[in-house]
């Protein structure tokens, strides 16, 4: 449960948009998604090492 205290004087706005970035960190609506549909663990690893080589060539370009 996520819980956000309004201070005296700020704005609902504010609120609501440290909530969201709480929300956000959690990962519930990534993990939701994802459960949505079944993915092999073989896909999965795929996409994971597909995503490190990306990284990596990113690394790379800014050295």
């Amino acid at each position: 449960m996520i819980i956000i205290n309004v201070k005296e004087g700020e704005s609902l706005d504010k609120a609501l948009k440290r909530f969201k970035k709480k929300f956000e960190k959690t990962g519930v609506l990534r993990e939701l998604r994802s459960r949505q549909a079944f993915e092999k663990k073989s896909v999965t690893r795929r996409h994971v090492v597909k995503h490190a080589i990306y990284k990596q060539n990113m690394n790379l370009e800014t050295v």
